[in-house]
């Protein structure tokens, strides 16, 4: 039978783990489940897990798991060798390129973003001008991935007959 399945957990690539914990936890108020670690890989449960998904050769990574308020899971990566794209999005290419949070106080989520070391990448637009009040707004973390602002519930955005 096919029903709709809940979102369990998105996977975020980041330079400095302590500094992407303390972003995400000051900004967006997610808070930690599992404190950070390291893996290796070797033949341990996730060690195996790691190469299965990477191949061999990966080395070692550390992670960390964080939560929303919606219990939405944020799993954070450090790679040692991490790169900074030249272009971070890069949105004709197949992939995930954003992530969105809803929050009704737009302005002051971009205010909090912007003085923690993020971009504010367009300015705060309706979505039904007029017509009804959901307003959007790109921005984007200190680590260089794209986070996309709500005011509305998506559901409530997209549906007919809201308003």
């Amino acid at each position: 039978m096919t029903y709709p399945r809940n979102f369990s957990h998105i996977g975020l690539s980041v330079p400095n783990l302590e500094q992407a914990i303390s972003f995400y936890s000051e900004v967006m108020g997610w808070y930690i489940i599992m404190e950070p670690s390291d893996v290796v890989e070797d033949d341990s449960p996730i060690g195996v897990m790691c190469t299965d998904v990477f191949g061999a050769g990966w080395g070692k990574f550390r992670i960390a798991h964080m939560a929303t308020g919606d219990r939405v899971g944020i799993e954070l990566f450090e790679f040692p060798n991490n790169e900074q794209p030249e272009n971070n999005f890069e949105f004709w290419k197949t992939g995930i390129f954003h992530y969105a949070i809803q929050d009704p106080d737009i302005e002051g989520m971009v205010e909090k973003i912007v003085a923690h070391g993020g971009k504010q990448r367009m300015p705060i637009r309706e979505y039904y001008p007029g017509e009804k009040p959901y307003r959007m707004v790109y921005c984007e973390d200190p680590f260089g991935n794209l986070v996309e602002l709500y005011s509305h519930s998506y559901e409530l955005t997209y549906s007919e007959g809201a308003y």
